[in-house]
C-alpha cells in the first residue's frame, strides 16, 4: 500500500524561466531574436475557396482589409511548483515499514540546478521533465506563447473549450473563493471579472460581433496546437450554436466536422415558450481521416436506450419463454434471476442466393426465408445455432435469440442523456461549473493515457481534474484569479482511484491501463464456431484499492513576471506611445466607472475626475468622494507586461511626498515585486496612505466597454501581518491578520485571518523557485479541502492493521497536523542552514495574493 501519483516520465516540455528570473530568457529556437508578434490568417477557408463565409462587424478590422491576426509573442514564467505528495507527507506518521519519500530534486531538479546552466542559452532549447500546467493570463497570448516560443505546434491531442455562451445577462460568477451561493440576476453577486460579465450582460463593445472575434482568434491558434489526430470540442448553448459551428467550419473546414453532441442539463432555462434543457458540444477534428477515436459504451438496461427491443424472457430451468409483464417492464429488478432476458432478431438478409434461400427444418416444421431474402448463415451454421438453443419460432418465422448479456453494453451516440444528474462529483465548486461527465467522455473518446489535453477556459478546473484522473497530461488557462485559485486548490487536494498500469514495472503510463472487457457474442461467432469478440471499456480501468492517488506535480505559471531581476530595465522600457495612451485611457475610464475596490461593497472609491500627469512615477491624479468630502489621490500605473518594482514604488512615494497634497497614493499593477512596503507616509504637511491595487488582465483585451460599474478592474491588496518564531532548530510562521485601507473612511482596518482563503509556505526558498511545501486553509468555511485525504489515509491505515503478517504500510494519522491545516500557524520548519529563507504566499478570498520573504 502506498500514496502515489501518475507521472509522465517519458514526456518533456520546454524549460521556461521562473517569475523571479524574468528577463533572463533569450529567443526560443522557434522565435527569432527581435520577433515580437506572429501572424495567422483570420479565415484560412477563404484562401481555399471551399466553404461559405460568415460575416460580422469588424471581422477583418475596422477598415475591413486586415485578413491577418497579429498576436504578441510573450514569455510564460513559472510562478509555483506544486506536488501534492509533499503536502500529504506531513499529515501522517509511519508506524512500520518505510514510506516512499518524494525526491524533490527528482521533481524539480532541472529548475533548482539552473545555477549550473547558462540560463539564457538553456531556456526553451533545454528540455525539462513534464509537469502539468495551470496558467494565468489571456488564453490568446498564452496559446501563442506555447505555439511560438515553446514549439508546441501539433503537440495537443484534445482541446476542450467552454467559452461564455453568448451576450445575454442570464448568469453570474462568484466574487469570493468560498462563496458559491450566488443568486442569478443579482447585482450584489456580480463577478469582478470583466471578461465573464461582458459575456452575460451585453457589455461586449460590438455585442455578438465582438464575441465572434474573441472566439475566432482563440480557435485559430488552438487549431495550430492540435496534432493531426487531434480533436477540438466547444461547449455552447442553443443561443449561438449555429454561429459557432459556421465559425468552426471556416477555421477547421466543414469536411473535418465530426458531430454535434446534445447533452441534457439538470434544469431547463425558463421561458414563456419552449424551455431549453440541453447544451451542445461541437466536435471538429484537425483531420477527420486521421482522428483518434476510442468507442465508449453504456450499460444496457432492458427497455431503456440501447435495449428497447428486449421484451422476452426465457426460463433457464425449463426452456419456456414469454413476454415481459407490465410489472416487469416497469421494474426490471423484479425479474427473478432464473429468467434470462432476450430479443428475437431476423435470421435473414435481403437478396436471393441459391443455397441460402432453401428451406430449413426447426421443431419438426419447415421454414423458408421471406421473399427475396436468404439466411444469414449456412445450413451448418443454422444447425449450430439450434444446438446452442439460439433459434426461436415466432409464428411462421424463425428468429435468432439474442440475450441481453450477449453484449451487455451499447455504443454511445451523439445524444447524451442524464449528464446533469450524474455529471458532478461531490459539491459544485464553481457557480457555472461544467458537468465532469461530458468532459470525461470527450477526453476518453479522443485521447489515450499520456496524451495532452488543453483547456483555454479553465473555470473551476474541471478539464484538468478529469485529465488528471484519467492519466492525461494537461494545460489549462484562465484570466480570473478566482478561477485559477479554485482550480489550484481543487487539484492540490484531490484524491483519485489508482488505476493499474499495463506496464506496472516500468511505470510507462503511455502503455495505458488494464481495462475491463466484455463479450460481444454475435450470430456469426456461434454459427461459425468462432471465439466471441471482446470490447474494451476505456472508462472502466482496473482499480488497486491498496493505493491512494493524489494529483501529479504541476506548475502555476503566468504571463506577468512577478520578480524582475533588474527592475530598472523594466522601468526604462518605453512602449509605443499610441498604445500607452490607449491603455492609460482605458485605465482612467475604469477608475471613473468601476473605481478601486477592496472587497467591501461600501468601501469602493469611484473617481469623479482623472487627469494625466507628465511625471516619471506619478502618472495621474484623481478625485473621489469620501465620508469627509472630496479627496485627492495620485496614481502610479505599472507596466502592461511586467512587474511593479520596489524602486518604482519608492520613487512614486518620493514624488508624492514632494507634492504634499495627496491623501492616497495608489500603485496599480498586474504584478508586484515581493516585499513592497505599503504604509502611511508622513510629510511636513500631513500624511498619505500607499496602497497596491491589482489591475485585472482583461484590461488588456480588446472589445471591452469602458464603463462597467460592476467590474472589479482594480482590487486593493491587503498587507498580511506575518510573524516568524524560532525555537532551537525549528521555526514556525504565524499569520496574524490582513490590513486593508478604507479610502471612504480614510482608515486602515485590520481584517480577520478568515479574509485569507489559504496561504502557502516554501520553507527553504531559493530565491527563484517557489516550491509549495505547506498549505493552510484558514479562511475555509466548511473545512472540506483535506477531508478526502484524511479518509484515504485512514483507509490505508486500517488495511495495514488487518495484514499484520505482511510487509505492508502501517500509518498513523497526525491529527495535530490535520488541525493545523485549517489554522494560521505553520507546521514546524526545520532550520537547515544559515541565511535560510522562508517565503510565505497569502491568497485572499478575492484571489489576490501577496508574497513575503523572511530570513531566519
Amino acid at each position: 500500500m502506498s500514496i502515489d501519483s501518475f507521472k509522465h516520465n517519458k514526456d518533456t516540455r520546454a524549460l521556461i524561466p521562473s517569475t523571479e528570473e524574468a528577463g533572463t530568457e533569450s529567443a526560443s529556437p522557434v522565435v527569432q531574436a527581435g520577433q515580437e508578434s506572429a501572424a495567422y490568417p483570420k479565415n484560412p477557408i477563404v484562401h481555399r475557396g471551399q466553404d461559405p463565409e460568415l460575416f460580422w462587424m469588424e471581422k477583418y478590422g475596422k477598415d475591413d482589409n486586415d485578413d491577418l491576426l497579429n498576436v504578441d509573442i510573450r514569455s510564460l514564467y513559472r510562478h509555483e511548483h506544486i506536488a501534492p505528495e509533499t503536502l500529504i507527507d506531513r499529515l501522517y506518521r509511519v508506524k512500520e515499514a518505510q514510506v516512499k519519500q518524494l525526491d524533490m530534486a527528482g521533481l524539480f531538479g532541472n529548475a533548482i540546478e539552473m545555477d549550473e546552466l547558462d540560463k539564457v542559452g538553456s531556456y526553451y532549447s533545454h528540455q525539462d521533465g513534464w509537469k502539468n500546467r495551470l496558467i494565468q493570463g489571456d488564453s490568446l497570448l498564452v496559446m501563442t506563447s506555447l505555439l511560438e516560443r515553446e514549439g508546441m505546434a501539433g503537440k495537443v491531442q484534445c482541446i476542450y473549450m467552454d467559452p461564455p455562451y453568448g451576450i445575454k445577462y442570464g448568469s453570474n460568477w462568484q466574487m469570493r473563493l468560498n462563496n458559491r451561493n450566488v443568486k442569478d440576476g443579482s447585482d450584489d453577486d456580480l463577478s469582478g471579472e470583466p471578461e465573464q460579465i461582458k459575456a452575460y450582460r451585453d457589455t461586449w463593445e460590438l455585442g455578438i460581433h465582438s464575441y465572434l472575434s474573441y472566439l475566432r482568434d482563440r480557435l485559430v491558434i488552438a487549431k495550430e496546437l492540435l496534432t493531426l489526430s487531434g480533436s477540438c470540442f466547444v461547449q455552447i448553448s442553443d443561443e449561438n450554436v449555429h454561429l459557432v459551428r459556421c465559425l468552426m467550419d471556416e477555421i477547421f473546414g466543414s469536411e473535418n466536422f465530426v458531430s454535434l453532441i446534445t447533452f441534457t442539463k439538470t434544469g431547463g432555462t425558463s421561458s414563456n415558450l419552449l424551455g431549453a434543457v440541453s447544451d451542445y458540444l461541437i466536435w471538429y477534428a484537425r483531420d477527420v481521416d486521421s482522428a483518434k477515436y476510442r468507442q465508449l459504451f453504456e450499460s444496457k438496461k432492458a427497455g431503456e436506450q440501447g435495449a428497447t427491443g428486449y421484451t422476452l424472457v426465457e426460463d433457464t430451468r425449463t426452456g419456456d419463454w414469454r413476454s415481459l409483464t407490465k410489472t416487469e417492464r416497469e421494474d426490471i429488478s423484479s425479474i427473478p434471476p432464473h429468467l434470462r432476458i432476450f430479443d428475437g432478431t431476423p435470421l435473414s438478409s435481403a437478396g436471393v442466393t441459391e443455397s441460402g434461400s432453401e428451406q430449413f427444418e426447426f421443431g419438426n416444421k419447415m421454414y423458408k426465408p421471406p421473399h427475396n431474402s436468404h439466411w444469414k448463415t449456412t445450413r451448418a451454421g443454422l444447425q449450430r445455432l439450434v444446438a446452442f438453443n439460439r433459434i426461436i419460432a415466432i409464428g411462421n418465422r424463425i428468429e435468432y435469440k439474442r440475450y441481453l448479456d450477449d453484449f451487455p453494453v451499447f455504443p454511445i451516440s451523439n445524444l447524451w442523456v442524464g449528464l446533469g444528474e450524474r455529471g458532478f462529483t461531490g459539491e459544485k465548486l464553481y457557480v457555472v461549473q461544467t458537468a465532469a461527465e461530458a468532459i470525461k467522455r470527450c477526453i476518453l473518446m479522443t485521447t489515450d493515457p499520456g496524451d495532452l489535453v488543453l483547456d483555454p477556459t479553465c473555470g473551476s478546473g474541471s478539464s484538468a481534474y478529469v485529465a488528471e484522473q484519467w492519466g492525461r497530461r494537461w494545460i489549462t488557462i484562465d484570466t480570473s484569479r478566482i478561477a485559477l485559485n479554485i482550480a489550484k486548490t481543487r487539484l492540490m487536494t484531490a484524491v483519485f482511484p489508482y488505476y493499474n498500469l499495463y506496464d506496472e514495472e516500468g511505470r510507462d503510463i503511455r502503455q495505458g491501463f488494464i481495462y475491463k472487457k466484455v463479450p460481444h457474442i454475435m450470430l456469426k461467432s456461434i454459427a461459425n464456431d468462432e471465439p466471441a469478440e471482446e470490447e474494451t471499456l476505456c472508462d472502466q480501468p482496473e482499480i488497486d484499492g491498496k493505493r491512494m492517488r493524489v494529483s501529479g506535480p504541476f506548475t502555476v505559471e503566468t504571463l506577468q513576471n512577478f520578480e524582475p531581476v533588474a527592475p530598472e530595465v523594466l522601468d526604462a522600457e518605453v512602449p509605443d506611445s499610441n498604445e500607452l495612451e490607449r491603455f492609460e485611457q482605458t485605465v482612467f475610464e475604469h477608475l471613473k466607472s468601476a473605481g478601486v475596490k477592496n472587497g467591501d461593497k461600501g468601501e469602493c472609491a469611484v473617481f469623479t475626475r482623472v487627469d494625466r500627469l507628465n511625471r516619471d512615477y506619478l502618472h495621474a491624479e484623481g478625485f473621489y468622494q469620501s465620508a469627509k468630502g472630496e479627496k485627492k489621490a495620485y496614481i502610479h500605473i505599472g507596466p502592461k507586461f511586467g512587474t511593479v518594482s520596489k524602486k518604482a514604488v519608492n520613487e512614486a512615494v518620493k514624488e508624492c511626498r514632494a507634492k504634499g497634497d495627496a491623501d492616497w497614493l495608489i500603485i496599480l499593477g498586474f504584478s508586484f515585486e515581493s516585499d513592497i512596503a505599503t504604509h502611511e507616509v508622513t510629510t511636513s504637511v500631513g500624511s498619505f496612505e500607499v496602497t497596491k491595487a491589482r489591475m485585472h488582465d482583461d484590461l488588456m483585451q480588446d472589445g471591452l466597454l469602458k464603463r462597467d460599474k460592476k467590474a472589479a478592474s482594480f482590487v486593493t491588496i491587503g498587507e498580511p501581518d506575518i510573524h516568524l518564531e524560532r525555537k532551537g532548530d525549528t521555526a514556525t510562521v504565524e499569520i496574524r491578520g490582513l490590513d486593508i485601507y478604507d479610502p471612504i473612511q480614510d482608515v486602515v482596518k485590520p481584517r480577520d485571518v478568515a479574509d485569507i482563503y489559504y496561504w502557502m509556505v516554501d520553507d527553504d526558498y531559493d530565491g527563484s523557485n517557489f516550491i509549495t511545501r505547506q498549505v493552510f486553509f484558514c479562511g475555509s468555511d466548511d473545512k472540506e479541502e483535506f477531508k478526502k485525504w484524511k479518509a484515504g489515509l485512514t483507509s490505508l491505515a486500517v488495511q495495514g492493521t488487518k495484514k499484520q503478517a505482511q510487509d505492508t504500510l502501517k500509518i498513523e494519522i497526525d491529527d495535530e497536523a490535520f488541525a493545523r491545516v485549517y489554522g494560521h500557524i505553520s507546521h514546524p520548519i526545520e532550520i537547515k542552514h544559515p541565511g535560510q529563507k522562508i517565503a510565505v504566499r497569502v491568497i485572499s478570498q478575492f484571489g489576490e495574493e501577496c508574497t513575503k520573504v523572511l530570513e531566519v
